[in-house]
């Protein structure tokens, strides 16, 4: 689900991984506070892998409720690098795309149930978020 993202203009002041929740919580320096699920991080990942190379070339990324963040690491100045429990650690998560994804959390989450639904796969259990 390739995400079109728009600058911020923000710059996280604070990242921690909570990893008995699978939680993400990223502190922007406007006040926003964003805690992502490692489940919803993964199948937002923007990677080839994903999104493919063009238009109507994503995988649904089906499986994921139980996968975990084992490692974050920065990518310059701009955005982090994380690695799943799956093994998958090629989605680059620039600044403009941590925000929206936490800002748009409702909607996105929906979005990919609904994607989920249409395909004929269910998720279980439910995300606390």
């Amino acid at each position: 689900m390739r995400l079109k993202t728009t600058p911020c203009h923000c710059t996280p002041t604070e990242i921690k991984l909570h990893q008995v929740s699978a939680i993400l919580e990223v502190h922007f320096d406007d006040g926003s506070i964003f805690e992502m699920p490692s489940e919803y991080l993964r199948v937002y990942t923007q990677s080839a892998e994903a999104v493919g190379h063009g238009a109507g070339q994503e995988t649904l990324q089906t499986g994921k409720q139980d996968v975990t963040i084992t490692d974050v690491r920065p990518v310059g100045n701009y955005a982090i690098a994380l690695t799943f429990s799956d093994g998958h650690n090629s989605g680059i998560y620039s600044w403009d795309l941590l925000y929206k994804l936490g800002s748009e959390f409702p909607l996105l989450w929906s979005r990919y149930l609904e994607k989920l639904s249409a395909a004929g796969y269910s998720r279980k259990p439910p995300l606390n978020h």
